[in-house]
């Protein structure tokens, strides 16, 4: 913004936009011509790529023209400390708006040095952290995936507000922007359903251009036109309007984020909008549209409109005049800039998967605790061997409510795990005793359990969600992948850090393809997570604990038969417990076969290990991300055989991956092959009969053990 852009206001009328303070009508154009500017400088570079230096070319184009008007109008009311963005990839004005420097605003989408991405993503998904104004959650490139992060943000501030007293965070709120196609999908209707039902402090802004890159918007809801269809919808506040009108637009948005800033609950504007350009930079949108059809959006350009509203009323033809060429230098000098920097540095790219030890020139991440906070926390990897003996369900549940007395920002959610307690009833007694706002239940969508959960991290509260059972994940899988790859793809400027509690894997003396599931190698492979998969009560105490004091995302697996039943029964080994990722637990020494394992099969693993005493070298790992690769290395090399157990399916399972390690690092140590026993490539089946037919039992194992002692 340059110097000489300072709030006019010079008529007075009732009712009138150009006269309230909150709009500075001045900025508003500058930042539109800006914007406008940044599209024309893409969409002609890209037209002309094979005349420009291949490094001046934007891959991923997507132009904002003809949304612009109204996003920065609506810019001028987001000014909070803690007001929350969710955004999506056309959202660059509104982020001009907000404060994103221009020379990021082109570097990034160049792919260059420093920015949002340093390089890692698109250009069009973008980030701001809050760290002296509103935060823009980092975006996603799937659509709709927004929305329940938004709401995340959302409880948040309720949260930071009353439970935590912190006066800063006293009406902020929650933006989530998308289009009318994005009302179509899951995420939206999870936020909607979530900002409704809990009156939450969030305002969904949908611009409406008529087309989801060629489908059009009645074939994304009823009659195109989602507001109206959620006229009847309770505790919303509804506008709807056109985006183009520069009078109307200003004063719907206002009238919504008044409500919501006045804790009435959430609102949803619709504005209309034109769309000026193809979807994106490779789209031809003549192959779908006619020429009258662009014709006509091309006549509802907002941009005149915006200069007849403050011409000659605010501004002078020669003040509008003086915008236009302040935009022009300014976007030369950012231009210039951006075309200087670096590109990313290889050597980088490996960086920041997980949390690290900061070096000189990192950034600070936004999200999570503060280091301060979580060395407050402390921990202690010496149990006490006189505590109590305990099932696996207790000592999750103490460590829970150890942790929520320790820390006030950790909250726990998910389906029925309030009232009811869960049902593994884990969470049995933690609504009582902390009270609704800390343990609740969520509405039955595993997309909001998640997302909110990514909003909450951001805010710097530690969420612990659960799901219910592992095979329910799948509808979230979209919002846990993009928790895992947050602080890489954002160059460590922002985290999430959770503990999403996950129980599954067979019951006792029952399983089903539904609540049986397994699965963990598809969490191994997801980039950015902690993997944990206890088999006692001691290690679940101490891996949970930990977890809730990382800052990194953790998926903590807990087994539905070590729920069900005593095996893994251990004393519990104190409030204060921690156990570090990475490390494997040595179950029983020996020298003829190294057996490795996890979870529930640690005991079959155990019953058969004890019929060869002092010949097999068992290794529980406790978790498989990351997971100890010197203490299997180190044991396969003694024994020179080795057997793996874990109940996912063969192909591909993480086993394999154990397996592979093992063929190239210790070849020339083994005298057998590498074996793998594991539940066959089907679904786990429901009748006793059918699963003890695929899943691994004592008796397997020992054979297989033994058949390696004779090699």
């Amino acid at each position: 913004m340059p110097p000489s852009a300072q709030p006019t206001h010079r008529r007075t009328s009732q009712g009138d936009s150009r006269v309230d303070p909150r709009f500075d009508w001045r900025r508003i154009a500058y930042t539109v011509l800006a914007s406008r500017a940044l599209d024309d400088l893409e969409e002609a570079t890209n037209r002309n790529r094979g005349s420009v230096p291949r490094e001046h070319v934007v891959l991923y184009q997507f132009s904002a023209r003809g949304h612009d008007v109204a996003q920065c109008i609506l810019g001028s009311l987001i000014d909070r400390a803690h007001d929350g963005v969710g955004a999506y990839y056309r959202s660059r004005p509104l982020l001009l708006a907000l404060g994103l420097p221009m020379d990021d605003a082109l570097g990034s989408p160049l792919g260059r040095a420093g920015g949002f991405s340093d390089g890692r993503d698109i250009g069009v998904v973008c980030n701001l952290p809050g760290w002296a104004g509103p935060t823009v959650l980092p975006m996603a490139g799937d659509v709709g995936s927004q929305f329940t992060p938004a709401a995340g943000w959302a409880q948040s501030v309720i949260y930071h507000r009353d439970e935590l007293g912190q006066g800063g965070w006293n009406g902020c709120i929650s933006l989530a922007l998308g289009g009318e196609a994005s009302v179509a999908t899951n995420g939206f209707w999870a936020a909607l359903t979530m900002a409704t039902t809990l009156k939450l402090p969030m305002l969904f802004y949908i611009e409406d251009n008529g087309l989801g890159i060629s489908v059009r918007g009645d074939m994304q809801t009823p009659g195109g036109n989602i507001a109206a269809n959620l006229a009847s919808f309770g505790n919303l506040f509804l506008r709807d309007g056109d985006g183009c009108d520069p009078a109307r637009a200003a004063a719907l948005i206002a009238e919504c984020v008044d409500h919501v800033r006045s804790s009435a609950g959430p609102a949803l504007v619709h504005l209309t909008v034109p769309r000026l350009s193809s979807h994106s930079g490779p789209d031809n949108q003549k192959g779908y549209r006619t020429d009258e059809e662009i014709a006509a959006d091309s006549a509802r350009d907002p941009l005149p409109r915006l200069r007849s509203h403050l011409v000659p009323a605010l501004l002078s033809e020669a003040e509008w005049a003086t915008l236009e060429a302040d935009v022009t230098r300014d976007v030369d000098i950012a231009l210039t800039a951006a075309r200087a920097r670096s590109v990313p540095d290889p050597t980088t790219v490996k960086r920041f998967v997980y949390a690290e030890a900061p070096q000189s020139g990192d950034r600070p991440t936004f999200g999570g605790l503060t280091s301060d906070e979580m060395a407050a926390l402390g921990g202690s990897e010496s149990a006490d061997e006189n505590g109590d003996m305990v099932r696996l369900a207790e000592a999750v549940r103490r460590t829970l409510a150890s942790e929520l007395a320790a820390n006030p920002k950790l909250v726990v959610f998910g389906e029925d795990v309030g009232r009811k307690g869960g049902v593994h009833l884990v969470t049995e007694g933690l609504q009582k005793r902390f009270g609704e706002r800390r343990v609740f239940d969520t509405s039955l969508s595993e997309e909001g359990i998640i997302g909110r959960a990514v909003g909450m991290a951001v805010s710097g509260l530690v969420p612990v969600a659960e799901i219910q059972f592992r095979k329910y994940a799948d509808p979230a899988h979209e919002q846990l992948n993009n928790t895992g790859t947050m602080r890489w793809r954002t160059a460590n400027q922002f985290a999430a850090p959770m503990v999403v509690r996950m129980p599954g894997g067979f019951g006792k003396d029952v399983g089903d393809p539904w609540h049986s599931l397994s699965g963990e190698v598809t969490w191994a492979h997801a980039v950015g997570w902690q993997v944990a998969m206890p088999s006692n009560a001691a290690d679940a105490v101490g891996l949970l604990r930990t977890a809730m004091r990382s800052a990194n995302p953790t998926i903590f697996f807990e087994h539905r038969s070590l729920l069900m039943t005593s095996d893994g029964s251990a004393r519990y080994p104190g409030d204060n417990y921690v156990l570090p990722f990475g490390r494997a637990n040595v179950i029983r020494e020996g020298d003829g076969v190294t057996v490795v394992t996890w979870g529930a099969m640690v005991h079959r693993a155990i019953e058969a290990a004890d019929r060869y005493p002092g010949d097999v070298h068992l290794l529980d790992l406790r978790t498989i991300m990351p997971w100890d690769r010197a203490a299997v290395l180190a044991s396969v090399t003694r024994t020179g055989r080795c057997l793996i157990v874990h109940e996912d399916t063969t192909t591909a399972g993480f086993g394999a991956e154990i397996a592979a390690v093992l063929a190239r690092e210790a070849f020339w140590h083994l005298d057998a092959p590498v074996e793998r026993l594991t539940v066959d490539d089907v679904p786990m089946p429901y009748h006793e009969v059918l699963l003890r037919a695929v899943l691994p039992d004592t008796d397997a194992i020992a054979a297989r053990i033994d058949a390696l002692l004779r090699t």
